[in-house]
């Protein structure tokens, strides 16, 4: 096998629990939508290749919900330091070997001073704002976040084997196809289609910590399955997400076949749903992401008044986060990933990666904010500044 150069383009999902990778290489393009006028074209290619029989890899930014959806595009927010879209095209997976890297020591730190671009003070005062929203009924869930910057250097790849060894993931990628470097630890579904069309995405909503002992770790493990915050936290985006399915889906099969599992992380416990149905036929790409993207769990609900609320709140682009990364095969298999836990490297040095969490009426700042540091650790093992 011959092994991918530093500079080559290519895009990798690994799967830590099963101990599985696909690597997407040597793209015979890449579809890029930098801004609004090239959006109905990018689209119009990935389907193009996709009816061509090629496979497409790649990721769709936060911002590209705007435009999915006709009554957010006037509000695309400006300042995107990341493609809308940007998806390889391949003739299938690659047997080729990643670049060589040497693995990096345990106390080599790729990222440093990792600092929250808001301080509790400010959150406080748009989480007031977003409160008194949910009080007036104009959303029932808004998922506030805010980006955390730091430096980066060394090897991106060697970081991504690094954080794969601290925090294994069902659905992490490194996507190094132009623009900024993406390594996402994710550990949520998006959505999943199999070779028969059916359909399933896992809501990921409602999060303690790990516990300092094994019994600790048990009666936090117990709170979350019991806790009615999170477990309505939860229930609301299983209930927007069988109302995008529905759209696209055959009658009669929507179905919940499982709600409110919790999974140990190494440093959380995540409560986690899953929602099934089978699409309706001869969906084209662009139905399924307009139905579907962004995924609820990122957004709150009702979506589309959340994410005018957010735009508003956060004032700066989520860009990758919160968006998703995936892939999609010539016979209808398809599988994306939430794009939370993701960091995106820019050149000269600067890293983002961004943390949040999902606000309800009886949501309380001070525990939210709490929440908000302790996901960041998955980045640094650290708490990041906050002033």
């Amino acid at each position: 096998m011959t092994p991918l150069g530093p500079s080559d383009p290519f895009i990798l999902f690994r799967d830590d629990k099963a101990q599985r990778e696909v690597l997407f290489a040597e793209p015979s393009e890449i579809i890029l939508a930098e801004n609004a006028a090239d959006f109905d074209n990018a689209f119009a290619a990935a389907q193009r290749a996709h009816d061509a029989g090629k496979w497409l890899a790649g990721y769709l930014s936060y911002e590209a919900g705007y435009l999915l959806e006709p009554k957010l595009a006037p509000i695309l927010p400006e300042g995107r330091r990341a493609p809308l879209i940007c998806l390889g095209v391949f003739d299938g997976p690659s047997d080729q070997s990643l670049p060589e890297r040497e693995a990096m020591p345990e106390n080599n730190a790729f990222l440093t001073r990792p600092r929250a671009a808001w301080n509790f003070e400010e959150y406080e005062k748009r989480f007031a704002r977003l409160h008194r929203h949910l009080r007036e009924g104009d959303c029932y869930q808004g998922n506030l976040t805010f980006p955390v910057h730091a430096r980066w250097s060394g090897d991106p790849l060697a970081a991504f084997d690094a954080l794969t060894a601290r925090q294994p993931v069902r659905y992490g990628a490194f996507a190094k196809l132009g623009g900024p470097i993406i390594l996402s630890r994710s550990p949520e579904l998006f959505f999943d289609v199999d070779a028969d069309g059916w359909i399933e995405t896992h809501p990921m909503k409602g999060t303690t910590p790990r516990g300092k002992t094994p019994e600790e770790d048990d009666q936090l493990r117990d709170f979350l399955i019991n806790d009615p915050k999170s477990q309505a936290e939860n229930r609301m985006i299983v209930d927007l997400l069988r109302n995008d399915i529905s759209l696209i889906s055959e009658p009669s099969t929507l179905e919940v076949p499982e709600l409110f599992k919790v999974e140990r992380y190494p440093t959380v416990h995540q409560m986690i749903s899953r929602v099934r149905a089978r699409l309706n036929p001869d969906l084209e790409l662009r139905d399924i992401f307009a139905a579907l993207f962004p995924c609820g769990s990122v957004t709150g609900a009702p979506k589309i008044r959340a994410m005018e609320i957010l735009r508003e709140l956060e004032g700066v682009p989520r860009d990758v986060y919160c968006g998703s990364i995936g892939w999609i095969g010539p016979q209808g298999r398809m599988r994306f990933n939430v794009a939370i836990r993701t960091i995106s490297l820019y050149p000269g040095g600067h890293a983002t990666f961004n943390i949040g969490g999902g606000i309800v009426f009886d949501s309380t700042a001070e525990a939210e904010y709490e929440e908000c540091l302790l996901k960041a650790r998955f980045a640094t093992g650290m708490v990041p500044t906050t002033n």
